[in-house]
């Protein structure tokens, strides 16, 4: 990868768009921000970042939201963004002509979504990560590939060593060799079958074999046979959850039925339906310690979108439906309420929506200042514009109508349409100043929650006053 790279003089680059390709779990992601930070002095203009989310479980990306995002991370105000697909990629080339900058597209699902978001510039390098070839990227722009399959058998073992070093130092290299072939070798599959052989240090890993080979033979019944590295794959997962205590497997099977692949401490502690902190934060650390989640700041977690399609699978056939629903009404109940909380300092002119009471089992955030509720309605944006796809295909019609009635509410001032209510003045954050009426809702927010079923239907309801021009502004959209 180094070779598309030239002197440190500026000199325009070899190539301007590299594709990282490979199954899944073979390590994309890891290579790519890895020799991102390694390089990250030869752009001196920064670096730009956007999970395209191609093999989520949920919908990918779309080319114009994710133009939205790096268009807003270069500074342009939201409300400046144009509608307009290829207007907004006009605007993104221009602000990136002059510059030089490394752009990361983390999952792309396919041409469609990478292109719009190629710089076109010759002093920028584009870095995109995707289980397909992309190979209209080489043949219409010239992007260099580089395939990643899985590691060759002494790799696999040296990851398997490193893992479990000073744990587990009786281990043949045959045994090893015989663990890692059941793995795939490949990366993803290898760390969590090693930090399982790390936490049982006294365990013949010829037993620990055994488990994972019965694992296999279960997979093989309900397998076509048509996908061995995946096979594995999922092999291992069985394989490290069987080994969770039940209340972390719990947890893990309702992480799968949260809006998004990435979610807070308290959002986790809503899902499992307890009030207790501690005990949330002590599940979510067992299952980062066994890989099946990822921390990725403090009390923040995301699944590999792997393990989030078999964390949804183990919750659809091991939770009964009525548990399934109430731990989904659970979480979106607390983005309610605490969007609601947040509503009071970031639009505190704009009528509250009518709620029911908290419920018992959930401990909505309060927040103590306008910063705070400012951090907390932009970290969530996402998970709010999901909450609503969410409730509306489940059929939850009331939390449905009221999550979009709030989301708008209290949208963070970087917004897209956000009221210019709160804003900073002299470098602090105040409240107070004009804000916009419901009237003038842009189509930004419409976008994101028009794929709902029944949005339309959810909108016109006339449980508050004030849904009209909300129901108007939706009118175009619906299905």
């Amino acid at each position: 990868m180094n070779a598309v790279l030239t002197s440190e003089d500026g000199s325009p680059l070899v190539v301007c768009v590299y594709v990282i390709a490979g199954t899944a779990g073979a390590g994309k992601t890891s290579l790519a921000l890895r020799w991102a930070h390694q390089v990250r002095e030869r752009f001196p203009d920064g670096q730009l970042y956007a999970n395209l989310r191609g093999y989520d479980p949920g919908e990918p990306v779309a080319a114009g939201e994710a133009l939205h995002r790096l268009l807003t991370s270069l500074g342009v105000p939201a409300a400046s963004v144009p509608q307009d697909l290829d207007t907004a990629a006009a605007l993104y080339r221009s602000l990136l002509a002059d510059r030089r900058v490394l752009v990361v597209l983390d999952n792309a699902a396919g041409v469609g979504q990478v292109r719009p978001l190629l710089p076109g510039s010759a002093h920028s390098l584009v870095l995109v990560t995707s289980r397909s070839r992309l190979s209209g990227l080489a043949v219409r722009d010239g992007a260099r590939r580089l395939t990643l399959g899985v590691l060759p058998e002494p790799e696999a073992v040296a990851l398997l060593r490193a893992v479990t070093a000073g744990y587990r130092s009786t281990d043949d290299e045959r045994q090893l060799a015989e663990l890692a072939r059941l793995c795939a070798r490949l990366p993803l599959a290898l760390r969590i079958a090693a930090e399982r052989a790390a936490s049982h240090p006294h365990l013949r890993l010829d037993d620990l074999i055994a488990d994972l080979r019965d694992e296999s033979a279960l997979w093989d019944a309900l397998s076509t046979g048509d996908d061995e590295e995946a096979e594995a794959i999922r092999t291992v997962f069985a394989w490290s959850y069987r080994a969770l205590s039940e209340p972390a497997a719990r947890l893990f099977r309702l992480l799968g039925l949260h809006p998004g692949p990435e979610f807070g401490l308290r959002a986790a502690a809503a899902l499992a339906g307890t009030t207790s902190i501690s005990r949330s934060r002590q599940l979510l650390d067992s299952l980062v310690g066994a890989h099946l989640l990822e921390q990725t700041a403090p009390d923040r977690y995301q699944f590999h979108d792997l393990l989030r399609a078999y964390a949804i699978d183990q919750a659809q056939h091991e939770e009964p439906p009525a548990e399934r629903e109430a731990a989904l009404r659970r979480v979106l109940e607390w983005y309610l309420h605490t969007a609601d909380a947040a509503q009071s300092w970031l639009n505190p002119a704009e009528d509250r929506v009518p709620l029911a009471p908290v419920p018992d089992d959930i401990s909505p955030l309060t927040f103590s200042e306008y910063d705070a509720a400012v951090d907390w309605a932009e970290r969530e944006h996402d998970n709010l514009l999901q909450a609503v796809r969410t409730a509306a295909d489940a059929g939850h019609d009331r939390l449905a109508w009221q999550l979009a009635t709030v989301l708008w509410n209290a949208q963070f001032p970087s917004a897209s349409g956000a009221s210019r209510g709160p804003h900073r003045t002299g470098g602090s954050r105040t409240a107070g100043g004009p804000r916009r009426t419901r009237r003038t809702h842009p189509t930004c927010l419409i976008r994101h929650v028009r794929r709902c079923r029944c949005c339309l239907s959810l909108a016109i309801r006339p449980r508050i006053s004030g849904t009209a021009p909300f129901a108007a502004c939706l009118g175009g959209y619906a299905h």
